[in-house]
């Protein structure tokens, strides 16, 4: 096999992992609730109660749909054989997949600062820990914290090879490479 096939092998495997691990948090965490009783009263957590968590939500499924894009773009130029690349395609798929990476790295990031205060609280607020009361809740958003993160460092890797993809076309003498 060809170092150019398994590139692009690599990256639609990438993609596809990225894809189910964006749509796995954002069913995760966008399923989550817990109701508990208090006295006689009940409460419902819900991750639209945390405005970082429909951010979060929203990222990781657009994440998602993005990618589920680019696997069909890989898929046609795996069978085709070649996909002729030309620089501003290039730089519009590089740019796409850092915007991507950095959306759901700074939305899982800030998943997980919300997630730091209702696990440890913050005394100094006098904001109270919720995990102790809502823990399945909180269990459930880790899960989906996790899948995120994974799914983050599978886009830092994606940008990598797009990066690769794109400035190899100025190393060469012609404007565009068979992939």
């Amino acid at each position: 096999m060809s170092p150019e096939r398994r590139l692009r092998v690599t990256e639609l495997g990438l993609r596809i992992a990225v894809l189910g691990l964006g749509l796995a948090a954002s069913a995760l965490v966008g399923s989550d609730s817990q109701v508990r009783k208090f006295f006689s009263m009940e409460k419902k957590a819900k991750f639209t109660d945390m405005k970082v968590l429909v951010f979060f939500v929203v990222a990781n499924a657009v994440a998602a749909g993005y990618n589920l894009l680019q696997i069909v773009r890989c898929l046609l130029g795996t069978m085709k054989g070649s996909f002729v690349f030309n620089k501003g395609f290039a730089s519009i798929i590089f740019s796409c997949d850092q915007v991507v990476a950095y959306v759901t790295l700074s939305a899982a990031a800030a998943a997980m600062q919300s997630g730091m205060v209702g696990q440890f609280g913050q005394p100094e607020l006098q904001w109270m820990k919720i995990c102790n009361m809502y823990r399945s809740f909180c269990t459930q958003a880790g899960e989906g914290l996790g899948s995120a993160f994974m799914a983050s460092f599978g886009m830092i890797i994606i940008s990598c090879i797009s990066s690769f993809n794109l400035f190899r076309l100025f190393g060469s003498k012609k404007s565009s490479v068979s992939l």
